[in-house]
This record gives C-alpha cells, structure tokens and sequence, in this order.
C-alpha cells in the first residue's frame, strides 16, 4: 500500500489525527471564550477531518498488529495501546455524531458535556501516544529481529570518524558556523552553544 507495509502506514498516519483533535479542543475553548462563529467551524471541520484520520490510524494499527514480530511483554503493550485508541476514538466519534445530529442547536449543558468529552479525548491522546511511543522506543515494535541483530552488531563495532573529521574538529565548526549565522538580541548576556 503506497510502499508501505501496515507498521509502517501506522507509524504515516497516527500523527496527524492526534493533532488535528488537539486543535478541535483548542478552536472550541477559543470559540467558547471568545463567541466567534468562525472558531466553532473550524473546531467542527477539524474534528472531522481527525475522527476520519483517526479511524484509519486504528485500523491500520490492527492490521499492523498481526504481522510484527513481539513477545508477551509487546502484546500487553499493544493491547493497552489499541484499547485506548479505541475508546479514544469513540470518545471524538461520539461528540462528531452528537454536534452534527444537534447541529448548531445545542445548548449550553450540551456545550460543555461535549467540551469536557473532547477534554478526555485529550487525555486518551496523550495516553495512547505515551503506549505507542514505549512500543517504539522500549520494544522495538515494527523493527525485525534480523534487523535489530544487525544494527545491535553494528553498534557494537562503533564508529570511527575519517581523519579530521575529530568531535573537536566538529564542534569548532558547529560554533564556527552558530557565530556567523545566529545573531542575539543587544544586551544578551554572554554564553556558549
């Protein structure tokens, strides 16, 4: 699909759902604190637009459950990942399907209902994404064990850096380069990079 395989078409598309439900919870709290009519639109649009991503984010991470390598430790993780995702993505669904059956007739219960619903959305968000990263960066999810034997026996060999090319050499050049292109503001106590 597209080139990718389904870990990898996960790992494509998560990210931007995530955040367009971020900012569906900011344009309401921005629509709500200052009555603009525009806000409200775009925390609608942008809702939609992360409930729809953020489906094809958990059925691409089911399909990409199946077919990577894990052990116990992995699976308990991605059960708890795809529970959160789940319910977090109930709880988006939920408040679309409610301001679009009530359309623009809610009421100010309703309002805030919704608003706190989007704020534990929120929270699953981050929660689910805190699951995810543990799997990636703990675990290793998505990662074959013949390529994390290979990178792990390349690690251990180490890396040598060519002639000149010393952390000396490369720092001076960092700082070199910090002193002709990054420029402070008058009265800026002196410091180091």
């Amino acid at each position: 699909m597209f080139g990718y395989d389904w870990p990898r078409f996960h790992a494509a598309v998560n990210d931007l759902p995530a955040a367009l439900l971020l900012v569906t919870a900011l344009f309401d709290v921005a629509a709500w604190l200052t009555k603009r009519e525009s806000l409200r639109a775009a925390a609608l649009w942008t809702l939609w637009a992360g409930v729809i991503g953020g489906w094809v984010a958990v059925v691409a991470g089911l399909q990409a459950e199946d077919v990577i390598e894990h052990g116990e430790a992995m699976h308990d993780l991605m059960e708890t990942h795809e529970t959160l995702a789940l319910v977090t993505m109930g709880i988006f669904t939920v408040v679309l399907g409610w301001k679009l059956v009530r359309r623009a007739r809610l009421g100010g219960v309703e309002e805030t209902a919704l608003r706190l619903l989007s704020i534990a959305g929120l929270v699953g968000i981050v929660w689910t994404a805190r699951i995810g990263g543990k799997l990636v960066f703990d675990h290793a999810a998505g990662i074959p064990a013949a390529t994390m034997q290979t990178e792990m026996r390349d690690r251990e060999a180490g890396h040598q850096h060519h002639p000149g090319e010393t952390e000396e050499n490369e720092h001076a050049h960092a700082d070199s380069l910090a002193d002709s292109t990054h420029r402070h503001a008058p009265g800026t106590p002196a410091h180091k990079h």
